[in-house]
């Protein structure tokens, strides 16, 4: 039996858990998927799609605050009750330290990064993403009760068309359970949001500046896709340092990143190398992005993305 942590916000599912859904029922055991607060009830539908025979809801109004401690709480409750043996979970900045919460809790075994199905051929070892997604481990994990924290594309997301049951879940809750208070939240603005685009548009100092940037901007409209930019670019205040992508801004993993003017510093890269696909366009063609590439185009940005913005429109 395997839990899965389905991580919602505003009343919407993460379309990373929907991963953890799939990630799971690949693992070939039952899957059932646990969702705490506020959830619409045809995005509790939508888990079965991917592998989900059982819902377990926990609607306490007190969990729509994204309390990690009370989160961790419920999991564990869920876990011993269901008899279950591995826990998968989404890396994300709530899923991760609840990841760890519950590992401490029931003294399972933990492996975060995780990239790929676990081989059971002999043991039970997973493989990891390190070093910001430069190298790979092979861990073992040996306790009885095992969680995977698993990184985003790291299951193919596709419907199973199982059927779901959805069950109201009551946990134990107590005041220490929210003995810690979220006193503001700030999220970044603008229509699609950098940690959850499939398609990212890149921008560095190649663009010559901020006036430039509606060619970044028509070519992700063009898309459907969010906008960033490197680490020089929010420095120098041409955009706003939420949409600063790599090692120390926001790290992305979509499945096409396309990369206008960026020479590929190694900052940049590890923040960006967990892409399914990475397309590179500058004029320079010893740039060294274009060695992370899969596909490059060596040529002036002010004149290929406006042909490509074209290009892309016309065929819709």
């Amino acid at each position: 039996m395997t839990i899965v942590f389905v991580e919602s916000a505003e009343g919407k599912v993460k379309k990373t858990s929907l991963e953890a859904v799939a990630y799971a029922h690949a693992m070939g055991t039952q899957v059932t998927a646990v969702a705490l607060g506020s959830v619409a009830s045809s995005e509790l539908e939508n888990i079965g799609k991917y592998g989900a025979s059982k819902i377990l809801h926990a609607s306490d109004a007190r969990l729509n605050q994204g309390i990690a401690k009370a989160y961790a709480s419920v999991l564990v409750q869920v876990i011993n009750q269901e008899n279950a043996d591995t826990l998968v979970l989404a890396g994300s900045s709530l899923g991760t330290p609840i990841a760890a919460m519950v590992s401490i809790q029931l003294k399972a075994s933990l492996a975060t990064n995780v990239v790929e199905l676990p081989n059971t051929s002999a043991e039970f070892v997973v493989k990891r993403s390190i070093y910001t997604g430069k190298a790979f481990s092979y861990v073992e994990l040996t306790s009885a009760k095992k969680i995977l924290v698993i990184k985003k594309n790291a299951a193919e997301l596709k419907e199973v068309g199982a059927s779901v049951s959805i069950t109201p879940f009551a946990p134990t809750l107590t005041d220490a359970d929210f003995n810690a208070k979220i006193l503001s939240t700030e999220k970044a603005t603008g229509e699609i949001l950098l940690p959850e685009a499939e398609i990212v548009v890149s921008g560095g100092r190649g663009m010559k500046g901020p006036e430039h940037w509606g060619l970044i901007e028509d070519l992700a409209k063009s898309l459907h896709a969010a906008t960033g930019c490197s680490k020089p670019v929010s420095d120098l205040g041409w955009r706003p340092h939420h949409e600063h992508v790599g090692q120390t801004g926001i790290k992305v993993a979509p499945q096409l990143y396309i990369a206008v003017g960026i020479s590929g510093a190694i900052q940049h890269l590890a923040g960006v190398n967990s892409s399914k696909f990475i397309v590179v366009i500058n004029k320079d063609p010893d740039a060294p992005f274009f060695k992370a590439a899969d596909y490059g185009i060596v040529g002036d940005a002010f004149d290929v993305l406006p042909k490509l913005t074209a290009a892309i429109n016309a065929a819709k």
